[in-house]
């Protein structure tokens, strides 16, 4: 599944691993419309291409950077 044009992501869910992210995306409706791994490089700037919604992922502390990097 990959994100079509015409659906809005509101809740991204990453699983972190050491050198690949699995993604999963859903819309308002909980509908999931983005499933993908990507690698470690990709995600800020994939993320940085799409509009602002709610990220959840693991407490750890590739998580505590990563957050601070996506919110800056």
């Amino acid at each position: 599944m990959s994100q079509t044009p015409s659906t809005a992501i509101a809740v991204i869910g990453i699983d972190i691993g050491k050198n690949s992210f699995h993604v999963v995306g859903h819309d308002t409706r909980g509908t999931i419309v983005l499933r993908q791994k990507w690698s470690r490089g990709q995600v800020e700037a994939r993320l940085a291409n799409m509009p602002p919604c709610l990220i959840g992922m693991e407490a750890c502390v590739g998580a505590h950077h990563l957050s601070r990097r996506l919110a800056s």
